[in-house]
């Protein structure tokens, strides 16, 4: 009896909604994408994956559902990743827990020559960078509670990709870090457009990034824009998907000019075009 009595509440316990996972197998430094089906006294409220939380949000283009997007940390080494679901039941605390499959993105490597000033760096260049990342990560870190997206992402240029996401970094010799972004090929001046609408939550002068722009889409979501000659908005200011943001150049640590356009969800990196595939396709198709 004490057996039956447990198992009838494991199946309440465990079955009180449906996840639907969009891409159970997903590699490091993409996202991973949840979505709830809205069902009556069950109220949703964040996920965490390895001491990290994610807000579970409403869903932008459809009524009866919710979602919660999932970052994959590039650093992230192939496994089975516990993902702990959080919700309430009829105002009682209960948790559920689904399981990612994370494998090796098998990215490349690529060898880049620089300014040494940007590789080995000075006392003052190392406080400085301290600085602006304390600063960006805070920033990074905040989850707009509204959407602020109308319709589908776009890209900031129409041009070749000359390096993709991931890919281990080697400056002057010295392998430093992996590719956060992806670069598009731009001479200095060309016209740099908003990903999609948001409020510009950065304008600075960058040591590694150069002149910079972000974007706070809502809902944790940022795109990010560096490497910039010339800045066309100003921070705090709203902007619209294809409205021209600056123009592209060579500033910060580079090999030569082009845009870098990066998306930090939660705070981590991820493959930006793979998020944007996956946002148009799953959360914003059909938005107008």
């Amino acid at each position: 009896m004490r057996f039956l009595l447990l198992f009838s509440f494991l199946l309440t316990y465990v079955f009180a909604f449906d996840v639907v996972t969009i891409e159970k197998t997903i590699a490091n430094g993409k996202t991973a994408l949840l979505e709830f089906e809205e069902q009556k006294d069950v109220t949703y409220e964040s996920v965490a994956l390895e001491q990290k939380k994610y807000t579970i949000f409403k869903h932008p283009s459809k009524n009866e559902r919710y979602y919660v997007l999932i970052p994959i940390s590039y650093e992230t080494k192939p496994q089975k990743k516990e993902v702990e679901i959080f919700y309430r039941e009829n105002g009682v605390q209960k948790t559920k827990t689904v399981v990612l499959d994370v494998q090796d993105g098998k990215y490349e490597k690529e060898t880049l020559q620089v300014d040494g000033s940007k590789v080995t760096l000075s006392p003052e260049d190392k406080a400085r960078t301290e600085k602006e990342y304390a600063e960006a990560m805070k920033i990074y870190k905040k989850a707009t509670p509204k959407t602020l997206v109308s319709s589908d992402f776009i890209v900031p240029l129409d041009s070749k990709i000359t390096s993709d996401f991931g890919k281990a970094r080697v400056y002057n010799g010295s392998l430093k870090s992996y590719h956060g972004g992806t670069d598009f090929r731009a001479a200095v001046g060309v016209p740099v457009i908003a990903a999609n609408d948001g409020k510009v939550v950065l304008v600075q002068d960058r040591f590694y990034s150069g002149q910079s722009v972000i974007i706070d889409h809502g809902h944790g979501v940022y795109t990010c824009y560096f490497h910039m000659s010339k800045f066309h908005v100003k921070e705090s200011q709203d902007v619209k998907k294809g409205e021209v943001i600056g123009l592209s150049g060579s500033s910060g640590r580079v090999s030569g000019p082009h845009l870098h356009f990066g998306v930090r969800i939660g705070g981590e990196q991820v493959d930006p075009l793979h998020f944007i595939a996956l946002a148009n396709e799953n959360l914003l198709k059909g938005k107008q």
